[in-house]
């Protein structure tokens, strides 16, 4: 049987604190160890990263992200208020984005029929074209929008440039409820997303001793 463990995370939103292993980042710890850090709240350190997940009242203002995608249409994150959105960082050039991409098309597959949407956005690709081949050779259905410098810029606090890949769950509000830093697995992101979605505490498979889920 696998052991699981119970993660009540709540966790004032001082995100920019936690490091990973990104494309640029490195290693805070072993893999698959996770600790506890401040004393509001629980900061879980991962197989897949930190995993960090906000109470109601712990939530920051909406998020304000708008901008074109990958394939010149515009997109305004705020149009999907009401609906749990999912936005992940990612780069062509990016080795753990590469990774992650059959995972984050799979999750949003499993998580479409619950109302969940994807967005994507592309960081530090000068030139499309690798970026719209890195999505059609992972088959991702879901849109990305281009980041010209503002849209990080926007979630300055939230996502670290030295950890691409990084994901945020975004309430109905608009409103930051997870992050989870470095590349992510589809247990642990729908596991995450339904968090939210239900009200319900993050739990995870403990990983085990050699690293990987018991």
């Amino acid at each position: 049987m696998r052991r699981r463990r119970r993660l009540t995370v709540v966790l004032a939103l001082g995100l920019a604190t936690a490091t990973t292993a990104g494309c640029t980042g490195s290693s805070s710890g072993s893999g698959g160890s996770n600790s506890a850090n401040g004393t509001d709240g629980i900061d879980y350190r991962g197989v897949d990263g930190t995993i960090v997940v906000l109470s109601e009242k712990s939530r920051a203002q909406p998020v304000s992200l708008a901008g074109t995608t990958l394939e010149g249409s515009r997109l305004d994150v705020a149009s999907y208020r009401g609906k749990i959105v999912v936005l992940n960082v990612w780069g062509s050039w990016c080795p753990p984005c590469h990774k992650e991409a059959p995972d984050l098309q799979a999750a949003s597959e499993e998580l479409a029929p619950r109302g969940v949407t994807f967005v994507g956005i592309d960081t530090r690709d000068p030139d499309p074209a690798p970026a719209r081949a890195f999505q059609h050779s992972y088959g991702i259905s879901y849109p990305s929008l281009i980041d010209d410098g503002g849209l990080l810029l926007a979630l300055r606090g939230t996502v670290s440039a030295n950890a691409i890949p990084s994901t945020l769950v975004l309430d109905g509000q608009g409103r930051i409820a997870a992050r989870i830093s470095g590349a992510v697995t589809r247990t642990t992101l729908t596991t995450v997303v339904t968090s939210v979605l239900d009200g319900t505490p993050v739990v995870l498979p403990t990983p085990s001793p050699s690293g990987g889920s018991s």
